[in-house]
C-alpha cells in the first residue's frame, strides 16, 4: 500500500490525441470502493518520473465512480488517487472497458478486476511480488538475528536465493506465456541483463579484476537489451526515465564523446516510434544542455546538430530553432579540445600581443570587467593563488579587459598589482572576442594547453591549481 504523494499538475509535452490509439471505443473504467462514498477520486498516470492527472470522478452513495470518455487512454501504468492520500497502480493496455473493486484496507489483496486481461495479469504480478517481498523481509530479519551462527546464516541465504530464482522464473514465464502484450513488455523492461559466466585461462593474473572488467563491459553493452524502444507505453511508467538516468549517470563514463555516442545509440533504437523518438531526443538533449559537467556542451551541440538543426525535430518551434542555432554557433568555438581562437590585442602602452604567440606550457585566459563585483574578488585571487605559484612552472595569464575605459582599466591593474600578466584589450572592437569565447558574464576563464587548445573553461579560481597540476603532469 503506497503512502500519500504530491501530484504535479502541468501540461503534457504533446497532446494525448497524438498518441497512438489503443482502441476506437474510448474507455470506461468503473471503480468500486464501498467505504468511499460521495468523494472525488483521481485517475492519473506516470510520465518522466512524475505523476499527472488524467481525469477525476466522484463516487456515488455506494462507492462507485466511473471514468469514461470517447477517447481511449494511451497505454501505460495508471494510478487511482484517493482523498486519504493513498493510491494504487493499475496497468492499462488495449482493453479499456473494465471494472475494479477493492477496499481501503489492502488495495492489492482485496482487489478484483473484470474485463481486462492485462490489468488482471498485472494485479497477479503485484500480489506475487508483494508475497515474495514479505518472505524475503522475514528471512533478512532472521539473518540479522542469526548472529555468528554460520550454518544458520548459510541456510537463510539459500532460502533468499531460492526466492530470487522464483521471481526470475516468474518473469521468464510472463515473457513466454504473454509474449506481445504490454504487460510482458513492461515486466521484461524492468529486468537487468543476465550476466554470463566468464571463464578465464588458468594462471591469469588479477583474475577477479579481469572478471569485473568483463562484467562491466557486458553490462554496459547489454543494459537496454530488455527494453523495447518501439513501445511508447513504457514512457508512461515510473521506471523508464529512472532506467535512462541510471545508465547515463552511473553505467557509462562521464566523458562527452562517450555520452554523445551512447545518447545517439539509444535514440536510434526508437527510430520507428515517433513518440519514443521525440521523448528520447528531448530528454537526452535537455540532459546534456543542463549538465554541470565541464565539456558536456559538446554532447548538446552534437545532438542539436544531428536531430534539431538537421530538420528531424518537427515538434520544435521556429523560435526555439532560431535560438538553438545561435547558441550552437556561439558554443562551438569554445568546445573542449578545439584550438582557441587567436586574439591580437593591445596592452596599455600600445604594444601588440597575440594569444597564439605566448610561449607557455599552460595559458590561462581571463575576460573581466573592473566594475564587476565578482571580478574584484576573483582577479586578485587568481594572481596570488594561481599565477604566482605557477609562473615558474610555465604558466602565463592572458588577461583581457572587456571594456573601453582605459583609465578604469589602468587603475584596476595598479590597485591589484597585476603587473606581470599579459594585460590586453581591444580598443577598436576588431577581434570579436565575445563571439569567439562566448562571453556572457565575467569573469570568464579558459585554460589552454601548450598547443593553445582549450583544455578547460568556466572554472572557479579554486579549481585551477588542481587542474593545472594535472595538465602539467601530462
Amino acid at each position: 500500500m503506497r503512502q500519500s504523494v504530491i501530484l504535479i499538475f502541468i501540461g503534457l509535452f504533446f497532446s494525448i490525441s497524438t498518441l497512438y490509439a489503443t482502441s476506437g471505443k474510448g474507455h470506461r473504467i468503473e471503480l468500486t470502493i464501498s467505504s468511499l462514498s460521495n468523494q472525488d477520486v483521481i485517475l492519473g498516470y506516470y510520465y518522466n518520473k512524475r505523476m499527472y492527472v488524467s481525469d477525476t470522478a466522484r463516487t456515488d452513495s455506494k462507492g462507485v465512480a466511473v471514468f469514461q470518455k470517447e477517447e481511449p487512454l494511451p497505454g501505460g501504468l495508471y494510478f487511482f488517487y484517493l482523498p486519504n492520500g493513498k493510491y494504487f497502480d493499475v496497468l492499462i493496455a488495449d482493453e479499456q472497458q473494465f471494472s475494479i473493486k477493492t477496499d481501503t484496507i489492502d488495495f492489492i489483496a482485496g482487489m478484483k478486476i473484470s474485463g481486462s486481461k492485462e490489468s488482471q495479469l498485472f494485479l497477479e504480478y503485484q500480489r506475487f511480488i508483494n508475497d515474495k517481498q514479505k518472505e524475503a523481509n522475514r528471512l533478512r530479519e532472521a539473518l540479522n538475528a542469526a548472529g555468528g551462527d554460520a550454518a544458520k546464516a548459510e541456510s537463510i541465504n539459500a532460502q533468499i536465493e531460492e526466492i530470487n530464482k522464483q521471481v526470475q522464473a516468474y518473469w521468464k514465464n510472463v515473457e513466454s506465456q504473454h509474449y506481445g502484450t504490454f504487460f510482458a513488455s513492461f515486466i521484461k523492461s524492468m529486468q537487468e541483463p543476465e550476466q554470463p559466466n566468464f571463464d578465464l585461462p588458468q594462471g591469469v593474473q588479477n583474475a577477479d579484476s579481469l572478471v569485473q572488467v568483463k562484467r562491466y563491459h557486458f553490462y554496459r553493452k547489454h543494459y537496454f537489451d530488455n527494453v523495447d524502444f518501439t513501445d511508447e507505453r513504457l514512457l508512461r511508467t515510473p521506471f523508464f526515465t529512472q532506467k535512462l538516468e541510471t545508465y547515463f549517470d552511473r553505467v557509462i563514463v562521464q566523458i562527452p564523446d562517450t555520452v554523445t555516442q551512447a545518447s545517439i545509440e539509444v535514440i536510434e533504437k526508437s527510430r520507428s516510434n515517433p513518440e519514443m523518438f521525440r521523448y528520447l531526443v528531448q530528454f537526452l538533449f535537455n540532459r546534456a544542455n543542463e549538465s554541470k559537467i565541464m565539456g558536456m556542451d559538446a554532447t548538446m551541440v552534437a545532438l542539436a546538430e544531428k536531430y534539431y538543426l538537421s530538420g528531424e525535430a518537427p515538434w520544435a518551434s521556429e523560435e526555439f530553432m532560431k535560438n538553438l542555432a545561435e547558441r550552437v554557433r556561439d558554443i562551438k568555438p569554445t568546445l573542449i579540445g578545439n584550438l582557441a581562437h587567436d586574439l591580437r590585442m593591445e596592452s596599455i602602452n600600445g604594444e601588440v600581443f597575440r594569444l597564439h604567440e605566448i610561449n607557455a606550457q599552460v595559458t590561462v585566459v581571463v575576460f573581466y570587467e573592473p566594475s564587476c563585483g565578482h571580478c574584484k574578488k576573483e582577479l586578485p585571487k587568481l594572481y596570488k593563488t594561481v599565477f604566482e605559484p605557477y609562473r615558474n612552472k610555465g604558466v602565463q595569464v592572458f588577461a583581457v579587459y572587456s571594456m573601453n575605459d582605459k583609465n578604469e582599466w589602468e587603475s584596476f591593474i595598479n590597485e591589484h598589482e597585476l603587473f606581470d600578466w599579459i594585460n590586453v584589450y581591444d580598443p577598436f572592437h576588431q577581434t570579436r572576442f565575445r563571439n569567439y569565447y562566448d562571453i556572457r558574464s565575467t569573469p570568464m576563464i579558459y585554460v589552454l594547453d601548450r598547443h593553445k587548445k582549450i583544455a578547460a573553461k568556466r572554472l572557479d579560481t579554486e579549481q585551477l591549481p588542481g587542474f593545472i597540476d594535472h595538465l602539467l603532469s601530462r
